[in-house]
């Protein structure tokens, strides 16, 4: 094989109410509702009692045998080649997702020795340019794990293959309703998804007490959080709220569209209850109040750093880490990566990093006068079309590869401190129980599940999200448009993007 790279304290009460306590409209943006899964049913996961006590109690109470299970859809014994891309750990991750990538490989090659991987570990901004290249050149590779917008664009030009849960011995009650929406197109399912994530509100309580806020209360509020990051910048002089704006990364829409929902906006009507991805909804009032507020801290106040315009998340972990980043938007693993900074820091810069790894807390993202909404984030596996691989396609090694990737071990185990099995029994297996209890802060990021909202599933996603938004939000920032001006233009782009379709 070859491979090449490009419990701590709830700081603020985390919001314990049933899963079915959502608002219908959420619920149903999410894809998922109270019937989706039964207790007592093949996986055992009733999402109607989804809290971070619930989530503990199920943790360790299922013994999967992932071989087992494997082998009922690829025997041992079968001699294979296959090409695999996706996006994995980079040189930004913690060590323990470069070591659990390389046991990722270890343990499939011992399962099944006979099948020669090569597989490239791509930058997650720069894939799908190279895959809609390499699909046309004929040199796409047999199977890619693409983000959970991006999908559903390459399935609409006819180049992947149908492929879905049952064809690799799982049943479509294994996963999410809502990721299940993301790998289907016209009615077919071209996919099957390897994680599910929700991320959180980060917040340094060392220096919002600095600045005179409540250490262990967080903004509850959008409003509240452009406040608060106004107040830490009066006070301290040092940046409020990691602000991410850069055009063509996917941390942009991941971080912006939360606020564009919570204020009643959205691209389209995908955080609707019945969304038809037909109305656009970039130009309504929601939409222009979540820009006002981005104005507001960018160029009014002047709160957040001024590089937001080319940052991504990774150009957050510096100032946050050296005590310069009051609150961010992030995963779970942000936690790991201040740690492993703090251990290789020397001197007073360690001193700084140690106590701003201390003063770590993690809360629910803001609210809006709509709603709490936060991505319904992932990945899915997909398989191109014979016709389009180098060499042709081995239809079993892309089976083993999926079956072993998207059961119930190894969607936990690659998921481990960034993101959630995308195949609900690993909520119920001893890694998922070992990760709560060594993960601080996982609980939290997992109770807003419920409050996850798919991107619209329609093939101009990835234009939409990573382009059209972007370019919107830099827009306004930048003073080249007002806020009806760029919001207006967004939904004129967009209407025609939509009339390619």
């Amino acid at each position: 094989m070859t491979k090449s790279k490009d419990k701590g304290p709830f700081a603020s009460p985390v919001d314990r109410r049933p899963f079915m306590a959502m608002t219908a409209g959420a619920a149903a943006a999410a894809g998922l509702s109270g019937k989706a899964y039964a207790q007592g049913s093949r996986t055992g996961v009733d999402p109607t009692k989804w809290t971070p006590e619930y989530i503990k109690s199920i943790a360790g109470t299922e013994n999967p045998d992932t071989a087992a299970e494997c082998y009922k859809v690829v025997p041992k014994d079968y001699k294979g080649r296959l090409t695999y891309w996706y996006f994995g750990p980079t040189q930004a991750s913690p060590q323990i997702e470069h070591d659990i990538d390389k046991q990722f490989w270890e343990a499939f090659k011992a399962l099944y020795p006979n099948i020669q991987v090569t597989a490239l570990n791509l930058n997650y901004n720069e894939m799908i340019d190279k895959l809609r290249t390499s699909a046309i050149g004929k040199a796409a590779p047999m199977v890619v794990r693409l983000p959970i917008l991006a999908g559903v664009e390459f399935a609409a030009k006819n180049q992947l293959m149908e492929f879905g849960p049952e064809m690799v011995g799982h049943s479509p009650q294994d996963f999410w309703p809502g990721a299940l929406k993301s790998v289907t197109w016209k009615g077919k399912t071209y996919g099957v998804p390897t994680n599910n994530e929700t991320m959180a509100l980060v917040w340094n309580a060392g220096l919002f007490k600095d600045a005179g806020l409540d250490p262990e209360s967080p903004p509850k509020t959008w409003d509240d959080l452009v406040a608060y990051s106004k107040q830490i910048k009066e006070k301290t002089g040092k940046s409020g709220y990691g602000m991410v704006a850069r055009v063509n990364a996917g941390n942009t829409p991941f971080r912006f569209m939360p606020q564009l929902w919570a204020y009643g906006g959205g691209a389209l009507d995908e955080a609707e209850a019945n969304p038809t991805y037909k109305s656009i909804f970039v130009n309504n009032e929601g939409s222009r109040r979540a820009l006002q507020a981005s104005y507001d801290m960018y160029v009014r106040d002047k709160s957040v750093p001024v590089s937001a315009l080319t940052n991504t998340q990774n150009e957050n972990q510096d100032p946050f880490i050296s005590g310069n980043l009051g609150m961010m938007i992030a995963h779970p693993s942000e936690y790991a990566v201040m740690l492993d900074r703090a251990k290789k820091a020397t001197g007073d810069d360690k001193k700084t990093a140690e106590a701003v790894v201390a003063n770590m807390r993690y809360g629910l993202v803001p609210a809006g006068p709509a709603r709490r909404a936060i991505v319904f984030g992932g990945s899915n596996a997909h398989v191109f079309r014979p016709d389009l691989v180098d060499g042709g396609l081995d239809v079993n090694a892309a089976k083993a590869i999926i079956a072993f990737a998207t059961g119930p071990e190894w969607s936990t185990k690659m998921a481990w401190v960034s993101s959630n099995p995308g195949n609900v029994r690993g909520f119920r297996t001893k890694w998922m129980k070992e990760r709560i209890e060594t993960i601080k802060f996982l609980d939290v990021t997992t109770s807003m599940l419920p409050n996850g909202i798919p991107f619209p599933v329609v093939p101009q996603a990835t234009e939409i999200m990573n382009i059209i938004v972007p370019n919107m939000l830099q827009n306004v920032l930048t003073q080249k448009m007002t806020v009806a001006q760029a919001s207006d233009d967004a939904a004129k782009k967009i209407k025609e993007l939509l009339s390619e379709l």
